[in-house]
């Protein structure tokens, strides 16, 4: 199965598990409640879309590469206690709790998470004083004297023994007591969560020519080469921020992270190549209705490559828009809320404004913070409350600062501080939709209705910010090509031309 299919069955697996009868015990028994076993290629994901169902299903979460323990962290240390059978005095030997244990248990106190998963990566790489342990944990869901939690789904992610040598074999009572899948790469649905994770254009485009490169392993006399969807994950942050400080990134950079010395060059080269239409095209002047003559000449005169590439740079720079109106969108409908709730709060008799305020900006702060703490917020949502709590802090500062006597007279004062977020939200939204025609009218009048602008608008509805901003700021073109190219049969005729135009070169 490929690595979307798992994290739903996950999601699933977790609210059976959590499923509670009328008198609030779970419904499927505890010790029935099977350990899951992930098991796949290095890189394919198996971390990532742990957070990605804690963070949906509102779940806590426990991370750990076992690799990285002993034997004694795992079970804990042992210690001697002093126990009284019969009337006589015996000695004996328990044990502390275990690292991974007390880990779940303070996660549970510092979300107030009292359900969750246990995750644990490499789980057959471990080492030969660990391995008993590990199967015991496994078959029993205990290391040591020490269970897990009720209400914690064990998961653990293992290498097949292809890609690591450390593995080691689960014997039939271990296996009999997991639930095993088998994950395998699929670039189609890494696309999906690349787009989420607002993945480099570059490598998007690239991908979309090769596919074949998107995960290879392979070993010759030089030694193993690989590339993975992980390896292409960080080149991308890489890239972005080299971007941001202006800095170019070498090919020797590249292959440190696309660890496959012909993959590492062709891209490097594509990325040259990408980065010289950008300013041959001049992807700017055509988002603002500008496109030079040359510009139309080119695109008419490309390579299917070129062409792809080009609609890929269209598409990068709108999404830089899109996001841009949804930051926009966001940081007012956040602020418009506490301005309710504060008008709300102004009602009681003798209120200090200054102090309702500063109540719900650290209750705002507050909340923010426990989320964080629970793994709950992705990176895009933590910046959002970050923008929200820069705001709610400026009106904490003006109430302060200003002698007001009455509701109306604060609530001014918060509406003329909102009003430039306000006209923000509509200009960013008003140069979004603008970008958007032209983009429009620069690939009708250079291609007409043809396969481009199938991937145009396919792209466009898988962006995370290009989606949820036409969902909200209608385009009539967007609607007219998805129903006419993707929903009435001639999508799989096109998708052969791509195939047979990349084959031809």
């Amino acid at each position: 199965m490929n690595i979307q299919q798992a994290k739903e069955q996950i999601k699933s697996t977790l609210s059976a598990y959590l499923a509670k009868d009328e008198f609030g015990n779970y419904q499927l028994p505890v010790l029935q409640q099977r350990p899951i076993l992930l098991m796949g290629p290095p890189g394919v994901g198996k971390t990532q879309i742990m957070r990605q169902i804690a963070q949906e299903c509102g779940v806590g979460l426990v991370a750990y590469t076992i690799t990285h323990h002993t034997r004694q962290s795992a079970v804990g240390l042992p210690m001697i206690s002093q126990k009284n059978y019969q009337g006589k005095e015996y000695t004996v030997t328990e044990y502390t709790m275990s690292e991974i244990i007390g880990s779940v248990y303070e996660t549970m106190e510092q979300t107030g998470l009292k359900e969750g998963i246990l995750f644990l990566d490499e789980i057959n790489c471990v080492s030969e004083t660990l391995a008993p342990t590990m199967l015991q944990f496994l078959q029993c869901k205990t290391f040591g004297n020490q269970s897990v939690p009720s209400g914690w789904l064990i998961v653990a992610a293992g290498n097949p023994p292809e890609y690591n040598k450390s593995v080691r074999e689960f014997d039939v009572v271990t296996l009999d007591r997991l639930r095993r899948m088998d994950i395998q790469p699929d670039l189609t649905v890494w696309k999906q969560y690349a787009h989420t994770a607002k993945i480099h254009p570059a490598i998007l485009t690239y991908l979309e020519l090769h596919p074949e490169y998107f995960y290879r392993v392979t070993q010759d006399v030089d030694g193993i080469q690989f590339v993975t969807a992980r390896g292409w994950e960080d080149l991308s942050a890489l890239l972005v921020t080299y971007e941001q400080l202006g800095m170019d990134v070498e090919e020797s950079i590249i292959g440190q992270y696309l660890q496959h010395p012909e993959i590492a060059q062709d891209f490097a080269a594509y990325l040259s190549l990408y980065r010289k239409y950008g300013d041959d095209y001049g992807i700017q002047q055509i988002l603002q209705g500008n496109p030079s003559p040359s510009a139309y000449a080119r695109a008419q005169a490309a390579s299917f490559d070129e062409r792809l590439s080009l609609v890929g740079l269209l598409l990068a720079g709108l999404e830089t828009q899109f996001s841009a109106a949804m930051e926009a969108d966001a940081l007012a409908d956040d602020c418009f809320a506490v301005i309710k709730e504060f008008k709300e709060a102004c009602q009681e008799p003798q209120a200090d404004f200054s102090l309702l305020m500063e109540a719900l900006c650290q209750q705002h702060k507050d909340h923010t913070a426990q989320q964080k703490k629970a793994q709950l917020l992705t990176r895009s949502q933590e910046q959002r409350a970050l923008r929200c709590q820069n705001v709610l802090e400026e009106f904490c500062r003006l109430l302060a600062a200003e002698p007001l006597e009455t509701s109306e007279q604060a609530l001014k004062l918060l509406r003329n501080t909102f009003a430039p977020i306000k006209e923000n939200r509509l200009q960013q939204a008003e140069t979004a939709s603008h970008s958007l025609e032209a983009a429009f009218d620069f690939l009708e009048n250079a291609f007409s209705a043809g396969q481009e602008l199938l991937v145009f608008v396919t792209e466009l509805g898988m962006g995370q910010d290009s989606a949820a901003f036409l969902a909200q700021n209608p385009c009539q073109r967007y609607g007219t090509y998805s129903e006419s190219l993707l929903l009435n049969g001639r999508t799989a005729r096109i998708l052969q031309e791509i195939a047979a135009d990349k084959a031809r070169g």
